[in-house]
């Protein structure tokens, strides 16, 4: 028994996926003390697996075992999709409703194997407020890493409204069209808890709205605060600009030349495609016609074919890649069924092998969600986020897809019930996340 008077759990057979991109290898036990990985190989001599009051055992026999999946890029508060009858005016006018509904979404978001989301954007501070729930254990979801709203100048991406409206506070993104303004967000969005800042140029790319200077200042005033920076940036001067002010990560990147990916590259500076947003569009489009999603087919195809292209580019300079779906974003990007997409994408799209698309999903994120050193990778001393799947991702990476596989989920240690949201009583009872901290260290 743990240290706290828990079940020390084993997981015993089966096929070990590392996470670090290590061949998979046969499984004796892998056993969990608390919520850390206690050891990885012979069964320890101090453990009976006979004393069932102690021990829980899980029988991996023809299971594949791998780090719990991380979507490094998932949306919960942006109020999607919407709920059948409900009320709805323009934005998110509707906070309460909208923090319930994220709350509701994030525990099936956990049921399909992911235990650990990055939140690059919201409404108000509701993702800091369901982070805080969750770590406290008054919901159930994932390890959830929460920006604010975008930091927005005129021609971003969230600045929808008329310049003489500015972006209310419903909007998605907040204007701030000078250095001063900027920095001065960041300390606001500090002070109410956020684990990082988004950025947010232009929609399409087609127009930089963010200056280097004005991105240095802002990582500046991020980093000094211990808190992370990325960019929505599609075009490449805003590209390479973000990587030489030495932002965390770049959101897209795909309309970047060779130069551009070079520079990003040489910075060291991480990517996240987020492929499947443009991969959802495309089949979307295709289900239910041209004329209802009113955007050129011929378009979204050949901004897939430039992705795969790009992602080819990433893999060959060397770049970090992370994994991230854009689910929530749209109603037809629902939660719990996209978030293994990306890997997927990597391998059929971007020459990746199934080994190192499961690492960009895992290893790789852990950085998104700050815990890159306790995260992502199946060994000794790190945090315990488990699932077990009934189909061998590493022959087909398809089958992280949907969560259909998933058979066994474990999030800091304790094992999720995957057959219900709520028990015969209307309530789930929640166990708070042990020594989670709330910013990044």
């Amino acid at each position: 028994m743990s240290a706290t008077g828990e079940k020390l759990i084993v997981i015993q057979g089966g096929m070990l996926i590392d996470g670090a991109a290590n061949p998979a290898v046969e499984n004796d036990a892998l056993v969990i003390t608390g919520n850390r990985i206690r050891s990885i190989g012979p069964l320890p001599e101090d453990v009976n697996l006979a004393d069932t009051n102690t021990v829980e055992v899980i029988d991996a026999s023809g299971r594949w075992i791998m780090p719990g999946l991380i979507d490094a890029h998932t949306h919960l508060s942006y109020g999607h999709p919407k709920l059948p009858g409900e009320a709805r005016g323009a934005g998110t006018t509707r906070p309460e409703l909208n923090a319930i509904r994220a709350a509701w979404n994030a525990q099936k978001v956990l049921r399909a194997g992911v235990t650990a989301i990055s939140v690059p954007g919201g409404s108000w501070f509701t993702d800091v407020a369901v982070r805080e729930a969750i770590r406290l254990g008054l919901v159930e979801g994932p390890r959830v890493f929460a920006a604010g709203r975008m930091i927005a100048t005129y021609g971003s991406i969230e600045d929808e409204d008329p310049s003489w409206v500015g972006t209310p506070d419903h909007s998605l993104g907040t204007l701030c069209n000078s250095v001063a303004e900027m920095v001065k967000e960041v300390r606001r969005q500090a002070k109410h808890g956020v684990n990082f800042v988004k950025m947010a140029d232009s929609r399409s790319g087609d127009t930089q709205c963010i200056s280097q200077a004005e991105m240095t200042a802002v990582v500046a005033e991020a980093h000094r605060r211990n808190i992370r920076v990325a960019i929505h940036s599609r075009g490449a001067g805003s590209t390479r600009d973000a990587a030489l002010a030495g932002l965390d990560w770049i959101i897209h990147a795909d309309l970047c030349g060779d130069g551009e990916l070079e520079t990003v590259a040489e910075a060291g500076v991480r990517v996240m495609p987020t492929a499947t947003f443009v991969e959802r569009l495309l089949t979307w489009g295709r289900e239910v016609g041209q004329d209802v999603v009113q955007i050129d087919l011929t378009h979204i195809e050949a901004r897939m074919e430039k992705m795969g292209e790009m992602l080819q580019k990433l893999r060959a300079l060397g770049v970090t890649v992370l994994c991230g779906t854009d689910s929530g974003n749209y109603p037809w990007m629902p939660y719990g069924e996209l978030h293994g997409n990306e890997p997927d994408i990597l391998v059929h799209y971007g020459g990746y092998t199934p080994l190192e698309a499961i690492s960009c999903a895992t290893r790789n994120n852990a950085f998104a969600i700050g815990l890159e050193d306790d995260l992502g990778v199946l060994a000794e001393g790190k945090l315990a986020d488990v699932i077990l799947l009934d189909a061998d991702p590493v022959a087909d990476i398809s089958v992280l897809k949907g969560g259909k596989h998933v058979v066994t989920v474990i999030k800091d240690g304790h094992v999720v019930d995957l057959d219900r949201l709520l028990d015969q009583a209307g309530s789930l009872t929640f166990q708070p996340e042990a020594g989670r901290k709330t910013r990044a260290a």
